[in-house]
């Protein structure tokens, strides 16, 4: 069902009619005029009953006899179907902050997620017909698509090729978002944001994880000490050669190869051995 206009008068002018109509009944009931009078009485009574009040940012949805006769924005005091029955639906940005929940990521590490969903109605209509309590609808799917994005990617890894929930929040809430709006449609809600709050190992594999995280570090940095150490040395060896500063056999070329990779690569500073004899002394 979608949201259509209702049937509106000027509130203003309403009871201005509604007045006239009283001061016609006071007169027909002082002039005996018991019809008249009666009549006046009923359609001022009949419009009463359509006199609505809209704040803003609300809309009101308009129900007579089962049906649904439209809904209404304007805000301000307003005439409606006489008799009906109007429920008021704020159309105003709101947000949810989720329960910390415990999910398994993709390499089925337990972890501990919660994110804020920024939210407003923008279809009155459907948040009333389409779904039963559309706040109650927006926080279980909301629990529901934010397991379903953090069962996608992994807590952490040092490869940049891959998303992950920690080192790629801008992304993880895009999806986040995407997924959610196609959940909440059907209930007329327009999903403005949503943004992880809360991300950790869970308790009972937090100590575990913490040095499984330091030991890939480790080996993440030694792999790109160890890449620039080469290029240092490749680098180094080629440009004596072509200078002529030395000519190195291959044996020679092996054994600086090696001292200059253990000098770059070593945690500690290296002691230098003076060599006083020949090269191959």
């Amino acid at each position: 069902m979608r949201e259509k206009e209702a049937w509106v008068m000027n509130g203003f002018l309403g009871i201005f009619v509604m007045a006239i109509l009283l001061a016609g009944t006071v007169f027909g009931f002082i002039h005996q005029e018991f019809v008249l009078g009666g009549i006046a009485l009923i359609i001022a009574i009949t419009l009463g009953s359509g006199i609505t009040i809209i704040q803003p940012n609300q809309s009101i949805v308009v129900i007579f006899m089962g049906k649904y006769m439209g809904s209404i924005r304007q805000e301000g005091i307003v005439i409606t179907v006489p008799f009906s029955i109007r429920r008021t639906i704020s159309l105003r940005v709101r947000n949810f902050n989720s329960k910390r929940l415990k999910v398994n990521d993709v390499n089925g590490n337990p972890i501990e997620i919660a994110a804020v969903i920024v939210f407003k109605v923008v279809d009155s209509a459907k948040a009333v017909f389409d779904v039963d309590r559309y706040e109650q609808f927006v926080e279980i799917q909301s629990e529901t698509a934010i397991r379903h994005v953090a069962t996608k990617y992994p807590y952490d890894t040092f490869e940049d090729v891959e998303l992950t929930l920690r080192g790629n929040a801008e992304e993880v809430s895009e999806k986040l978002t995407t997924e959610l709006q196609k959940r909440l449609t059907v209930s007329g809600v327009q999903v403005i944001e949503a943004r992880l709050t809360h991300l950790a190992y869970s308790t009972e594999i937090a100590q575990a994880m913490l040095q499984r995280q330091q030991a890939s570090a480790i080996i993440a940095a030694r792999k790109q000490i160890v890449e620039g150490a080469v290029g240092m040395v490749q680098d180094a060896i080629d440009k004596m050669e072509k200078d002529g500063i030395v000519d190195l056999d291959d044996e020679r070329r092996a054994a600086m190869i090696n001292n200059l990779l253990v000098s770059i690569v070593s945690d500690n500073g290296t002691q230098p051995v003076v060599n006083t004899g020949s090269l191959y002394q």
